[in-house]
C-alpha cells in the first residue's frame, strides 16, 4: 500500500496513519483536553485534512478535546474554537484521500516555500523575531510565518486558480517529494510564485497565537 502523510509525519500505510491517531484518542479521558504539544500538533495537521476544515476552525483553534460518544459506543474529538465555541470533527473523515484541490493547494504551498523561509530568515538576521500580534519576544523554535494581516493562503491561492481556469486547469507531475508533485507547467509555477509575491501580507506569531487565528 501507498505511504500516507498528516502534515510533516510520514507512515508506511494509512492504516498506520489512523493507529497513530487512535492512539491520541484513547491515550486521554473523555472530556479533556490534549494538552502534550505532539498530540495537539498532529490534531491540527489531521484537522487541516478535513474537507470542512475552515468551517470546523472557525475564528480559531484553543484547544481539542476528547469527545463522547455521539453515533455509537466510541469517543471522538472536539475543537475548542477561541470565541469558546465547540463543535466535533471525525478523524475518519479526515484521513480519507484528499480532493484534487487539496492536492494543487499543497503543492503550492510547497512550490512559495523558498518566500516563506526568506522572509523568516530576513526577520531573523535584523534581530525582529517579535509577535506582530502581542510583540512578545519570540524563539526561532516557536515561530510561525503568517498570513493573519492580509488575505489568507488559502483566498491567494483561490484567486490565482480562478484566474487560470479553475482547479482542474493546474496539472502536478507526479509525487517524487512526501505526498506532493509540482506544477506541471513551469511557466504557470512562476505565475503562481509571482501572484503570491503580490499579495501575501507575511508576519511573525508564535506558534501557538498561530494555532488559535482563523484560517481564513
Amino acid at each position: 500500500m501507498a505511504e500516507f502523510w498528516i502534515g510533516h509525519r510520514r507512515y508506511r500505510t494509512k492504516g498506520e496513519a489512523k493507529e497513530a491517531v487512535r492512539e491520541v484518542l484513547y491515550r486521554y479521558n473523555v472530556g479533556s483536553i490534549v494538552d502534550q504539544e505532539d498530540d495537539h500538533l498532529l490534531l491540527l495537521d489531521l484537522l487541516d485534512m478535513h474537507h470542512e476544515a475552515d468551517d470546523k476552525i472557525g475564528p480559531g483553534v484553543e484547544a481539542i478535546a476528547i469527545a463522547p460518544p455521539q453515533r455509537g459506543p466510541y469517543p471522538g474529538f472536539e475543537v475548542i474554537r477561541t470565541d469558546g465555541s465547540r463543535i466535533d470533527f471525525s478523524y475518519q473523515t479526515c484521513l480519507k484521500p484528499p480532493t484534487y484541490r487539496q492536492q494543487v493547494m499543497n503543492v503550492m504551498r510547497d512550490e512559495i516555500k523558498s518566500t516563506i523561509n526568506a522572509y523568516f530568515e530576513s526577520r531573523k538576521t535584523v534581530g525582529l523575531l517579535v509577535s506582530d500580534q502581542s510583540g512578545t519576544p519570540l524563539d526561532s523554535s516557536n515561530t510561525a510565518v503568517s498570513y493573519f494581516q492580509g488575505p489568507s493562503f488559502v483566498d491567494i491561492a483561490e484567486e490565482f486558480a480562478e484566474t487560470v481556469g479553475g482547479w482542474e486547469a493546474i496539472e502536478l507531475t507526479p509525487s517524487t517529494e512526501p505526498g506532493l508533485g509540482k506544477l506541471k507547467d513551469r511557466g504557470l509555477a512562476e505565475l503562481w510564485f509571482n501572484h503570491h509575491q503580490e499579495h501575501a501580507v507575511l508576519g511573525l506569531l508564535s506558534s501557538q497565537e498561530n494555532q488559535r487565528r482563523p484560517r481564513r
